[in-house]
């Protein structure tokens, strides 16, 4: 019975690699794009600012119609809409009179596909019979890793070999992976993410519940406590060190994503036989060790040691909390989901953005401005503990 949803399962992972892709893919253009299309830095920087917020608008919405017209449904639509934002990127941009204006409408489309799989490829593997949940919950986190890392590496080598300027075939390969998992989920078995004759959990029924909040707050601080190393990992690479753009990506972000799919492939293999809370406790007191690490260690290469080392910390972090919500609240839905995927966004902005802040008004002090970022670790292992205690699990 459980062997004919491995296909489903597989497809989920495919899912990540797909939002690996839309979220990955057209930041390494940036500077392609402000040369060729005349786009100043400015706008540039909107593009990203546009993706994430077209997600967390999609994680929002997501609550009120994916339970009405169907996972299945919902999840086709995600990968359609991911593939035609990447092949509308190489078209709009030469037909629109403001190529700006074609490229901002390609990420919004694509951007709607990428804040659709964020809600859905979680509940979907939560629905599907298995004998350790967390560990198939794990995996699946993991692919987001590979597929970010395999976006970076395959881009880079295409590049290196067909130039740049040839970019459009790449975006249509890229588009390819989409609109065949597509297919395969408009195949696949699905079950419900609750029984039949079951209604999830309202959102007025999830915000009167005091391990809902914490959840909720566990997830910002997972988001963010990933993000705001990740995301400064590349210039910290670069200015610490003073190495080349590509050797900082390679050494910073890449180095980071890789390890962090490593915890989630660990715990994906063998967390049948670990406690999950004891790794996500062990694992958080790396994270805080680690920002030490990159704050206060005064040789440069020790601290892009300590960026790679907070990667391997932060694996467990987002969906571990996924895992202990499912176990907490059984009948938490569709509505609980897309929340905690609200949530997990809110912190992957948030994080980055203290960094930026006190960097800044420290003097452009990056080392300050990582050490602040402390905060979100800390309070993340608060909200083990204390979810620990509202199960009742710390009665030893």
């Amino acid at each position: 019975m459980k062997n004919q949803y491995n296909k489903t399962i597989t497809a989920c992972f495919v899912g990540y690699i797909v939002q690996a892709i839309v979220n990955n893919f057209v930041p390494l253009l940036f500077l392609f794009f402000q040369k060729n299309y005349h786009v100043p830095i400015s706008q540039i920087t909107l593009l990203v600012t546009f993706n994430f917020g077209i997600q967390l608008l999609v994680d929002l919405l997501s609550v009120r119609f994916v339970d009405r017209i169907g996972y299945r449904v919902s999840m086709v639509m995600a990968h359609v809409l991911a593939a035609a934002g990447l092949i509308l990127l190489t078209v709009l941009p030469e037909v629109i009179p403001i190529p700006f204006i074609g490229i901002l409408t390609s990420v919004m489309i694509y951007a709607v596909g990428g804040g659709l799989l964020e809600v859905l490829v979680s509940p979907v593997v939560e629905a599907c019979p298995s004998d350790n949940k967390e560990k198939a919950m794990s995996l699946l986190h993991s692919f987001y890793c590979w597929g970010h890392a395999g976006v970076v590496l395959i881009s880079t080598l295409f590049f290196h070999v067909a130039g740049i300027d040839n970019w459009k075939i790449l975006a249509i390969i890229w588009a390819v992976i989409p609109l065949g998992n597509a297919f395969v989920f408009s195949k696949v078995p699905m079950e419900p993410l609750l029984a039949d004759g079951e209604a999830g959990l309202g959102l007025k029924d999830l915000f009167r519940l005091k391990i809902f909040w914490i959840l909720l707050i566990m997830m910002i601080c997972a988001g963010a406590s990933e993000q705001a190393v990740s995301q400064w990992a590349s210039a910290f690479a670069e200015k610490g060190l003073g190495i080349s753009k590509a050797a900082g990506d390679l050494a910073g972000p890449m180095a980071f994503a890789i390890l962090m799919g490593t915890s989630r492939l660990f715990y994906g293999k063998y967390g049948d036989r670990i406690n999950l809370d004891h790794f996500m406790i062990f694992s958080t007191f790396l994270c805080i060790l680690s920002y030490l690490g990159i704050s206060l260690l005064s040789m440069p290469m020790l601290s892009l040691i300590a960026c790679a080392v907070c990667g391997l910390s932060v694996g467990i972090a987002w969906p571990g909390t996924f895992s202990k919500a499912s176990a907490a609240l059984p009948k938490g839905g569709t509505a609980m989901f897309a929340l905690l995927a609200l949530g997990g966004d809110i912190g992957c902005s948030g994080g980055p953005t203290l960094v930026g802040m006190v960097s800044g008004a420290l003097g452009d002090n990056m080392k300050m401005g990582i050490l602040s970022g402390i905060i979100f670790p800390v309070l993340l292992l608060i909200g083990i503990i204390l979810c620990r205690m509202a199960n009742g699990e710390f009665s030893e």
